[in-house]
């Protein structure tokens, strides 16, 4: 069977468009370069200079630094699919990724959507909508209610035949905007305002609904791929629990608390919400565990998830060319029992971002980078030296992900990467990183999704006036004091010196 990927010898290689930019792009143009695909980049004004720019074979502006006068203009992306003579459009995460709009208009141009059918989309898109499905086809829900009306007394009834705590929900998207917890009926108005304005904010819908909160539930999603020959198949879990305001910040797979016979479980779960909306593509369907380890469907995300590598890693499968291959109508040329976990892996999001204020975004420039290597460690980055990160975007600088052959092995690999990782300029989330993986609870795999808020000297910077910290300064700055006497002391050496000048301190090698 011929695929969209087929071109006869010495014909001009197909092309690609990214309708994306930073890491994610990146990481998609480097895919395309192994398969031979040429590559198409955008760019807003503020983005002239970026990494993917300079990467891609071609690249073409687009407007302004305002998302919705660049990145979000489905008009001039298609256009510039067709100036460029792209066939496929790959639209990342984020953005128009989840847009059903998009991929429609890219099948109506005669492109190929690297994506789901918008059907698809729309499907798992209405979260009230995507529960009712779920529900049908077998896969446990959280008890809740479907939108909620505009009467603020019928909401709180609805609540109360729930049971406090609920959870106020955006309908119309995910990825923790429009949620806020409701303790009691006292709270109830001033949330569901707040909910309501930011689920219109960011989706342009502002109906939200009532679920069952859980306390203390471990975030926990399946990845999945599906052909357009019917084939559906799982690539294990992903641990998303450290993470804050509903924001993920550490992920790894595999989980810490899931064994053989709970995965094939939570993974026929995943394989049987993908079937009921007729998915094609790359998915993840997210599930919240419980305090007694029960698994409920939590939504469903059409797109690649910001933290697939560490999927990639342990499974040894390139997701983005499978996306690519799918999209062009090849098969999955894997079978379900052929896809064997191999060690552990962990990723950490380097944000643009000083936990100390609240994550706050620090957009700025990059004055100096050293990225990590050695066995095991992967950098999935979109910064080089020099180059701008601006503050009309999303604050991720790179992914860090350590593979080991078991957790321990990962996570000490993770230490030892975050530690040789210096980024200068801007502040990022290292330090913060380094806590966490140093954090007992942590490395015994006791966390959930209240890590981050019940361990808040996380955040925060060690305090700079600890007395044995400055002893120790002072002692190694007597000790160098001491080293230059002796050194100034000893006669000129002859000969050519073959003791190596470099070392960890000021200069061209920096800490």
């Amino acid at each position: 069977m011929a695929s969209g990927l087929d071109r006869k010898s010495g014909a001009s290689p197909l092309k690609l468009l990214v309708a994306n930019r930073g890491e994610i792009a990146v990481r998609i143009l480097r895919a395309c370069r192994e398969m031979g695909l040429g590559t198409v980049a955008v760019y807003s004004d503020i983005d002239r200079d970026a990494l993917h720019v300079r990467y891609a074979d071609e690249a073409y502006p687009i407007g302004p630094a305002a998302a919705a006068d660049s990145y979000l203009r489905i008009d001039r992306l298609i256009e510039v699919a067709r100036r460029s003579g792209a066939r496929f459009v790959h639209p990342g995460y984020g953005f128009l990724a989840e847009n059903p709009a998009f991929a429609r208009a890219c099948r109506d141009a005669g492109l190929i959507f690297v994506g789901p059918p918008a059907e698809a989309m729309e499907a798992m898109g209405d979260k009230v909508a995507a529960r009712e499905r779920m529900r049908a086809a077998g896969v446990p829900v959280l008890e809740g209610s479907r939108e909620v009306p505009d009467d603020e007394a019928a909401v709180a009834r609805l609540a109360e035949q729930v049971g406090y705590p609920v959870l106020l929900k955006a309908a119309a998207g995910g990825g923790g905007r429009g949620m806020r917890v409701v303790r009691d009926r006292a709270s109830l108005p001033s949330l569901l305002a707040q909910a309501r304005g930011e689920a219109q904010a960011a989706f342009g819908d502002s109906r939200v609904f009532l679920e069952r909160y859980l306390e203390g539930p471990r975030h926990i999603e399946v990845q999945i791929l599906a052909d357009a020959q019917g084939r559906t198949i799982h690539l294990g879990e992903r641990e998303c629990s450290i993470q804050r305001r509903h924001q993920k910040l550490i992920e790894e797979s595999p989980s810490p608390v899931v064994d053989e016979a709970t995965r094939g479980r939570i993974g026929e779960l995943a394989v049987r919400a993908a079937r009921a909306v007729g998915y094609a593509g790359a998915g993840t369907v997210e599930f919240l565990r419980d305090r007694t380890g029960e698994f409920y469907f939590m939504e469903m995300n059409t797109r690649l998830q910001v933290e697939h590598p560490v999927t990639e890693v342990v499974y040894g499968v390139d997701l983005v060319k499978a996306q690519i291959r799918i999209a062009a109508g090849e098969p999955l040329p894997w079978t379900q029992e052929a896809l064997v976990a191999r060690g552990h892996a962990i990723e950490c999001r380097i944000l643009a971002e000083d936990p100390a204020r609240g994550f706050m975004p620090c957009p700025g420039t990059i004055q100096r980078l050293r990225v990590s290597a050695g066995p095991g460690i992967r950098d999935d980055s979109g910064i080089y030296p020099g180059c701008r990160v601006p503050l009309e975007y999303d604050p991720l600088l790179a992914k860090l992900i350590a593979w080991g052959a078991d957790r321990e092995e990962a996570r000490r690999r993770m230490i030892r990467a975050l530690e040789e990782y210096r980024v200068e300029g801007v502040p990022t989330t290292i330090p913060f990183h380094r806590r966490v993986m140093d954090h007992p609870a942590f490395a015994r795999g006791e966390f959930d999704t209240g890590f981050v808020e019940r361990y808040p000297e996380l955040a925060r910077p060690p305090e700079e006036d600890d007395t044995l910290g400055m002893l120790a300064v002072l002692a190694a700055a007597i000790a160098h004091h001491r080293r230059l006497e002796e050194r100034a002391l000893q006669p000129p050496r002859t000969g050519r010196d073959r003791r190596s000048r470099w070392k960890w301190g000021p200069g061209e090698a920096w800490p």
